[in-house]
This record gives C-alpha cells, structure tokens and sequence, in this order.
C-alpha cells in the first residue's frame, strides 16, 4: 500500500478518539467519521509500521448504527467526533470505552465492576451553556466566527453550533454588525494584529441570564470615534433577551489560551447566575462551570447518593473548582471542606457559599497534593468521605497516599478521563478500597468524551 491509494474496508471497531477501525491483510487502518459497520472506500494518508491513517472517500456500505449528521459542518469541523453515530450506539461506545479501560489499564476483573446503566440525555442538543467562537476574516475578507478545524487553526465558519444555546446566533451576529460599523477588526495570529481575538458566551438554563465577554488583542474597545466602542457594544448586545454581564477579557499575548487574566467589565455584576438542584452559582467569565447543566445535575445527585450522607459527616472535596459539588454535598453534610488551586476559583467557591448561607463549609487555595496532607497531619482534619474531581491527568499520587492514610469510609471519584481514572482506582485498590459502583454520565453527546462516577467503601485487611 502506498499513499493516496485508495482501498475498500469493513469497520469492525472504533478507537478511543472516535476513529474508525478497519483491518485489511492483517495491517490496521484508522478512518474519521466512520461508523462500526460500515463498508468504506479510503485514501491512504499516514503509515507506519503495522498500522496507518486513511481519509473516507465514500461509504459504500452504510452500517445500520450510521445516521445522517444533522450539522452541516460537522466533518470539517470536527468537534462532534460521533454526529454520524445514531445516540444509542454513542452511549454503548462510551460504555465500552470505560469498561475496557478498567479492565486493562486498572486490571479489574469485570466480575468486580458493578456497571449501572449510562445517563444518557432525552433531547441530546443544544446542551451546552458556555461557548468560544474566534473570528477572523474569510478568503473574500467578511468577518466570520466559528470554530477551529481539527489540529488547525483554520476557522470553519459556524454561527449556530447545534450543541449550543439558540442566543449564539444572534450574539455574533451583533458582534460582526458592530465590528463592521466600527471599523474593529478581527485578530490575525500571523501577524499578531486585529483586535477581537474571542467571544465567551455563557448562559443560566434555569435563570435565563446571558454573558458575553470579548477577548480582545488590546486595552480598550475602541471603534471609529473615540470613547464609543464600548458604549455602542453594550447598546447592541443588550437586546438580546436575558443579556445581563458584558465585559472585554485582555490578552496581548501570543499564546493559544483564550482568556486573559484581567477582566473589564462594561454592564452589570460581571457575573450570571445558575442553579444545579436548589443550590445557586455565581459564575464570571474565568469561572470553570460543567457546561451541561442537565447531566450535572444526574451527576452530582449520583455522587450525593455515593456519599451515603447522613447529615454527621465531614467530607473533603479535592480539586473543587468554584465549590459546584461542595455546595451539593453540604446539603446533607456536617462539614466540607474544598480545596482547588485556582484563587480565582476559591474566591467564587466562597462567594456562592455564603449566597447559599451554607457556612458550613471552608475553602482552601492549593493544590490538592499539598493541602490535604497538611491539613491530616499538622491540624488533625480527618475524613468520612472524600470526593474527588481531578483535570484530565486524574490524581497526584502524594494525594492518593494521603487518601489511603486517612482511610474515609467511602471515595467517591469524578473522572473526564477513563484511563487516568483506572489507574487511580486501582492504586486505591491495592491500598484497601473496593469499588463498588461505576455509572457513566453522558454529558457531552455527540463527541467522544464521557463522565465517570464512582463509589469505593475501605475494606481494610478483607482485602488481603
């Protein structure tokens, strides 16, 4: 097989990042938006030794999981890896994929894991409350928004992304009439020139409440006649219905993070509020807030119900971010304790606290390795149970050992990462934990990513 060849294969598997998999005389190939099923012809793009990448050319074949991609850009853009899956089958793919992970990377036998059924979503759209769309200028120079194509940083023009609120459209399509009325022009990375680089927009499912915060490539929002940019910027996006916090985040670096440190605010609190349950979050641009407020609710009712609260104990929450599962296990917690080594974050963490008069509850800013340690051992804090939701990486280790001497009756563990996750549980394990329940929690359908909650008991020396 050489490159650009083109060859017909049957998908018999798919791979963790939704690529399909198909095997043709023993060599393996990997081919985007395939389905397990499909007959497809492909182009040779990539190989290595004993495997290589194709590009579809055709579905000859299509299998009987295959659906149509209901997003027009969907392919090229490439943020939904599993758009021509039907739901269903995107929820066994999840579970399999985090199933298989714990088998292999933490080495449990499947007659250890009590897998309940995934949490899946009823209507599986427009589920996301926060998106950032950069801009810059098409081939014929119109200004356009959108999303980065896979490994590039070619927009592909996007005004409604089927994921997100419907009051998208209606932003950027103020934010292009004031750009173009003002003379602003959209960021050009190459050559570090232009000033709107982004735009963040968030909303409160349950409030209403809209946010809009422009990342900008300057100091002030300045359009044509001095003083007005911001005033007229303001003027325009507060038409839109539930519009409640406009501001401008600077970044003049060149970097490929997308907000800046520092936040300038132009109309009203600088912040939106939402409720996950009946407890209420303030959330401001910088503040990390799960994205799919529906399935966070599931899932943090899931890990209340692991905590097996009794309104007696004290529980730590690692890596709490703005306190959004401190604040729903102190509902029928004695004492919680929160730790995150965003201070921006923990200043947000206690603010909502106290909206939510829960003074019950105490924040540390740090970072989970170092502050839970120090808190067992200097000052005698101990733990009935301890929740954890790490980044992508899972759990320091000096974390996990100091988990393992407080010995909690109960760890109950978030993961947005299966393999990361399996190996934290099985270092767990070998200290004396069980697991007793996993459940899967679909909150990004469509892609390739799934949510993980789990419940481990100690069983001490049973376990040896």
């Amino acid at each position: 097989m050489e490159k650009n060849q083109e060859f017909t294969v049957v998908i018999e598997d798919m791979s963790e990042d939704g690529a399909g998999v198909g095997k043709l005389d023993g060599y393996i190939w990997f081919i985007k938006d395939t389905v397990i099923g499909d007959v497809v012809r492909a182009k040779a793009m990539k190989m290595k030794k004993s495997y290589g990448f194709a590009r579809l050319m055709e579905v000859l074949e299509p299998s009987g999981s295959r659906v149509e991609a209901a997003c027009p850009v969907a392919r090229r853009c490439g943020g939904c890896q599993l758009q021509s899956m039907s739901y269903e089958e995107q929820l066994q793919f999840k579970e399999r994929k985090v199933l298989n992970n714990l088998m292999r990377i933490g080495r449990f036998g499947r007659e250890e894991i009590n897998m309940l059924p995934i949490m899946g979503m009823e209507h599986p759209w427009r589920y996301r409350n926060k998106a950032q769309f950069p801009f810059g200028r098409d081939k014929n120079g119109k200004i356009i928004a959108g999303f980065y194509a896979g490994r590039t940083h070619d927009i592909i023009e996007n005004d409604d992304c089927l994921l997100g609120v419907e009051e998208n459209q209606e932003i950027l399509g103020i934010i292009k009439r004031f750009m173009e009325e003002q003379g602003v022009e959209p960021y050009d990375e190459t050559g570090h020139k232009g000033l709107v680089r982004h735009a963040l927009i968030r909303k409160g499912f349950k409030t209403g409440e809209i946010m809009v915060c422009l990342v900008i490539n300057g100091r002030k929002l300045s359009g044509k006649n001095a003083g007005t940019g911001e005033e007229r910027l303001v003027e325009m996006l507060r038409q839109v219905k539930g519009m409640t916090s406009i501001s401008y985040s600077i970044n003049t670096e060149q970097t490929n993070v997308i907000m800046g440190k520092e936040i300038v605010n132009l109309y009203g609190p600088g912040y939106i509020r939402d409720y996950i349950g009946d407890v209420q979050y303030q959330i401001s641009p910088l503040s990390f807030y799960q994205v799919n407020p529906v399935q966070t609710e599931k899932l943090y009712k899931t890990a209340l119900e692991y905590a097996n609260l009794s309104g007696n104990e004290t529980v730590w929450d690692l890596y709490c971010g703005i306190g959004t599962i401190s604040l729903f296990l102190a509902q029928k917690a004695k004492q919680v304790y929160g730790v995150e080594i965003v201070p921006q974050a923990i200043e947000d963490a206690r603010r909502n606290a106290a909206v939510n008069g829960m003074d019950h509850v105490e924040f540390f800013v740090g970072k989970a390795e170092e502050v839970l340690p120090q808190q067992y051992e200097k000052n005698q804090i101990h733990a009935d149970v301890i929740v954890v939701d790490p980044p992508r990486k899972g759990c320091d280790t000096v974390c996990l050992d100091t988990i393992l001497k407080m010995q909690p009756e109960r760890v109950v563990y978030v993961s947005c990462d299966s393999a990361t996750l399996a190996r934290d549980l099985r270092y767990l394990a070998d200290g004396g934990y069980e697991v007793e329940k996993v459940r899967c929690c679909d909150m990004f359908p469509g892609t390739v990513h799934c949510e993980v909650v789990v419940n481990m008991t100690y069983c001490g020396d049973k376990k040896k």
